[in-house]
C-alpha cells in the first residue's frame, strides 16, 4: 500500500498480517478521492473502522483539516500508529480507541447542544465507513447512529461514504433516516455507496 497523492504521495503504508484487517486498496482509494476531490480541502474527516488508517491518512495528505480515526482492534491500532509515526504526522488528527458505536455516542455527547462551545469540535463534513463486509449489522448501526446524532456529528452538507462488497449477503439500503444514497460506484469486488442528508419529509411538511 502507498499514499496516492498529496503531501505524502508515494510513501508506503503497512498493514497487519492475516485477514482480520482488510485495507482499502490503492485503486479504490484513488477512485474515492477522485470523486471527493472538491470536498477534501479543509474537510473534517471521520475514518470509521479505520484499520491501518490508509483512508484517513490519504485525506490528510490531500488537505483535510482534521481526521478522526476510530478503531478498536489492537493489531490494527498498532499499525495505524506506526503509519502515522513513519509519516511524521503529529497533529491534525485524533484517535478514538473504541468501537464505532461507542465512539459516535462519545463524540456526540461532547458536542451535544448546550455544551461548552469552547470544547465543541466542528462537525464532520466527510465520513468514511468500512466495516467487515459481511457484518450487515455494523453498517446499519453505524449509519443509523450518524442519523440519530446528526445534529452533533454532521455538518448540513456532510457526505457519508460506505465501502462494501459489490455482491454478497449484505445489501445496503437507499435510505437511513435522513441519509439518502445518491451515488453508487463499483470497482472489482468492492462498491462505494455515497449518502447525503435530506430534510425529514415529516419535518419539512410541518
Amino acid at each position: 500500500m502507498r499514499v496516492i497523492a498529496g503531501t505524502y504521495r508515494s510513501r508506503p503504508l503497512t498493514a497487519p498480517r492475516g485477514m482480520a484487517t482488510r485495507p482499502t486498496s490503492d485503486r479504490l482509494r484513488e477512485t474515492v478521492f477522485n470523486i471527493l476531490a472538491p470536498h477534501i480541502e479543509g474537510a473534517r474527516f471521520a475514518d470509521l473502522y479505520a484499520g491501518t488508517g490508509a483512508v484517513g491518512i490519504e485525506a490528510l495528505s490531500r488537505g483535510a483539516a482534521h481526521v478522526t480515526f476510530v478503531e478498536s482492534a489492537a493489531p490494527a491500532l498498532a499499525t495505524l500508529r506506526a503509519n502515522l509515526a513513519a509519516l511524521k504526522i503529529r497533529e491534525g488528527f485524533q484517535l478514538e480507541q473504541r468501537s464505532v458505536p461507542l465512539a459516535l455516542r462519545n463524540l456526540a455527547a461532547r458536542n451535544a447542544a448546550g455544551g461548552n462551545q469552547e470544547r465543541r469540535e466542528p462537525r464532520f463534513t466527510l465520513v468514511y465507513l468500512d466495516p467487515p463486509w459481511e457484518d450487515g449489522a455494523a453498517y446499519t448501526q453505524s449509519l443509523n447512529l450518524l442519523v440519530e446524532f446528526s445534529a452533533a456529528l454532521l455538518s448540513p452538507d456532510a457526505l457519508v461514504i460506505a465501502e462494501h462488497a459489490r455482491r454478497g449477503s449484505v445489501t445496503l439500503s437507499d435510505t437511513y433516516g435522513t441519509l439518502h444514497r445518491y451515488r453508487r460506484r463499483e470497482q472489482g469486488d468492492a462498491a462505494l455507496s455515497f449518502y447525503r442528508q435530506q430534510p425529514n419529509e415529516a419535518a419539512a411538511a410541518g
